[in-house]
């Protein structure tokens, strides 16, 4: 690939992966509006590796309480805070993989990789963002997490499976319905992120160990990199502006690439 190539995948991939604007609806768009060859599986996992870091180091204090509470899981112990947390994060993954999983055997995840797909993804999951987010109370934070709430959001998170929903977006979206603060929703949908970037990322490598070489190992690497970066820096921004504003302005961008897709498609 050639490095303006990774360049353009990489930020796309970063600056969208924890925006409610859905990564995987943009990285499908690319190469069907320029015209550029598709990625390829190496590519998505290094971005989604470079997104991952990301995460971690921005909610690295979350991560180590998390990471200290699975032994005790394990051993069938919630009796902690961080056992509780690694608890709930467990559960709210289990919908994405069993349901990512019967859509790549049946191969409908293929079907949905479309331009008119992404077009109504885009606009009916931001009308539903912009009405969870102006019609919840804000009664709930992050600490407050249930099982029951965990299960839920689990759900919401594998509606973006269906490419343009946005698994930040479906996750925050779900969250605000169930009454959590715009930031502790945020929060919650970017912790979320961790295990099921981590599964994703782990069954496309699978896939890809034994076809990578050298070159692709050198761009997978520039890619991570490159994706770590702007990450962190759509992450952080994100984080800030929801002290002061809504998630209405990425509404109105969601709304308005998805009437565009839709004229496009159906031109």
């Amino acid at each position: 690939m050639s490095l303006f190539h990774l360049i353009l995948v990489a930020l796309i991939q970063g600056l969208t992966e924890f925006l409610p604007v859905s990564s995987s609806g943009h990285l499908v768009l690319l190469p069907a509006i320029t015209g550029l060859d598709d990625q390829g599986q190496v590519i998505d996992v290094a971005v989604h590796v470079g997104t991952l870091l990301a995460v971690i180091l921005y909610f690295w204090e979350d991560v180590k309480i998390a990471t200290a509470g699975i032994p005790r899981v394990l051993r069938g112990k919630i009796d902690t805070q961080g056992a509780w947390l690694a608890l709930c994060l467990a559960i709210a993954t289990v919908p994405v993989i069993v349901i990512g999983l019967i859509l790549v055997v049946t191969g409908l995840n293929d079907l949905l990789r479309s331009v008119a797909v992404i077009g109504w993804t885009m606009l009916i999951f931001g009308l539903v963002l912009y009405w969870t987010d102006q019609n919840s109370a804000d009664t709930k934070t992050a600490p407050k997490w249930s099982l029951k709430d965990a299960a839920i959001l689990g759900l919401w998170q594998a509606l973006a499976l269906i490419p343009g929903t946005s698994r930040s977006g479906a996750t925050i979206s779900g969250a605000r319905a169930l009454g959590y603060k715009r930031e502790d929703a945020a929060k919650l949908a970017m912790l979320m992120s961790i295990p099921t970037i981590i599964a994703s990322g782990a069954i496309l490598g699978l896939e890809v160990a034994a076809t990578a070489d050298t070159a692709l190992a050198r761009d997978g690497l520039i890619a991570a990199i490159l994706s770590f970066f702007a990450a962190l820096a759509a992450l952080s921004f994100m984080m800030r502006l929801l002290k002061t504003v809504s998630f209405t302005p990425y509404v109105i961008y969601r709304v308005i690439l998805g009437i565009v897709l839709l004229v496009y498609a159906y031109s």
